[in-house]
């Protein structure tokens, strides 16, 4: 019975030792994953940056590709936190599992023990021939060499338990040096993070301090921001008005609101929403859409009608939807303005050096409209909308997550 039951023990420990590396392994890879994103994203923050600082000067953007290194390091220190606290629990776990199976191979080395002890009193001190050829009768002999074999073959399969257990002790120690190994690497990494943090949270505060400093110029440049987003909002309202107006006046004589091709395109642009392509292949959002606090001077908001997008200099820009150009444009203090339609929905892209589409140009997803423009600062940053109809919408609710 205890045999049965120790037999039942190594299979279930058996299958724990196999089964968890396999489950361990997917919040693992998950893990994993999400660190190679996080490192990708600040090697990205720190090329925008470099970018940034080649005019010795302390900008905004500057401000921004900091804040946004100091943002993913963190995700990254939380990201090497989980990693650590998952490899404690499989140690944990193999710890058990390692003691039980240590404690079973006690046993089995003790039955086996024991088992050589019964055959030898059994057989009074004679050798297995011996123990045959002093039976009393023939069916003696085959009861008594029956004995020895079934024993026999209890002897070798006690011997291959312990054989297997034995190689599984080795592997699963074996496993979790290589675990202690890979928290030590971890956490050496973790420290490291943790240095960087602490750098880039001082650059931070004394890029704050110069800003500052230069109160007057940042109110400035509000107020020129101000006067092109106003500008700009015009531009597109009265694009936007005037769409409007001729869907009225088509109504009015009994036509459709919205052609069947553009009713379409407007269902399939709703139907993509959180799905949309980002109209940059690199970048951060610097800007979020709404009501947002300045970054440096306090008691004072910036009206954003869209999002920026800090991205790399000369960065091709690409069109998030299938759709007909509206307009192509230049405004001032936003350069060259693409806005394209899609249906009832409209998508803007400002702030571009170079146009390479035209009015009324069909276009299709990720079909290239330009190029980013950079400022005398050394920052490039797309002013990204959407809008139905006049309604302003927040973009970041329609791009894809990354």
């Amino acid at each position: 019975m205890r045999a049965n039951k120790r037999k039942v023990f190594l299979l279930i420990a058996f299958s724990l030792t196999s089964l968890l590396p396999v489950t361990a392994q997917k919040n693992k890879s998950d893990l994993e994953k999400d660190k190679k994103e996080n490192l990708l994203k600040i090697q990205e923050a720190e090329k925008i940056l470099s970018q940034t600082e080649i005019k010795k000067k302390s900008t905004l953007g500057q401000l921004n590709a900091i804040n946004r290194q100091i943002e993913i390091r963190k995700e990254l220190i939380n990201s090497i936190s989980d990693e650590i606290s998952l490899l404690e629990e499989e140690m944990k776990e193999l710890g058990i599992i390692v003691t039980s199976m240590e404690n079973d191979l006690e046993m089995l080395k003790q039955e086996y023990a024991k088992m050589i002890w019964r055959t030898y009193k059994a057989n009074r001190g004679y050798s297995n021939l011996a123990f045959l050829f002093t039976a009393e009768s023939f069916n003696q002999f085959l009861m008594r060499l029956k004995y020895i074999e079934q024993y026999s073959e209890a002897r070798k399969n006690q011997v291959k338990q312990i054989e297997i257990v034995k190689n599984q002790l080795t592997h699963q120690k074996a496993s979790i040096e290589d675990k202690k190994k890979e928290k030590k690497e971890l956490l050496r990494n973790q420290l490291q993070e943790n240095k960087t943090l602490i750098t880039l949270k001082n650059k931070q505060t004394k890029l704050i301090s110069d800003l500052i400093k230069r109160q007057k110029e940042l109110k400035d440049e509000m107020a020129k921001r101000k006067k092109a987003v106003e500008k700009l909002d015009k531009l597109i309202a009265d694009l936007v008005r005037a769409e409007i107006d001729r869907r009225k006046r088509s109504e009015a004589t009994g036509d459709k609101v919205l052609s069947a091709e553009a009713a379409v395109l407007s269902i399939n642009f709703e139907k993509n929403k959180t799905k949309l392509n980002w109209p940059l292949s690199s970048g951060f959002i610097s800007n979020r859409f709404g009501k947002q606090p300045h970054p440096v001077l306090k008691g004072i908001f910036i009206e954003n009608h869209g999002i920026d997008i800090q991205t790399n200099k000369d960065q091709t820009i690409n069109t998030i939807f299938e759709g007909i150009v509206s307009t192509v444009a230049f405004v001032p203090g936003m350069h060259n303005v693409v806005l394209v339609k899609h249906g009832e929905y409209f998508s803007l892209y400002a702030r571009l050096k170079s146009v390479s589409v035209k009015k009324g140009q069909t276009v299709n997803q990720n079909d290239k409209l330009g190029h980013v423009y950079t400022d005398k600062d050394g920052i490039s940053e797309l002013q990204f909308q959407i809008w139905q109809n006049t309604k302003k919408l927040d973009p970041q609710k329609w791009l894809k997550t990354r």
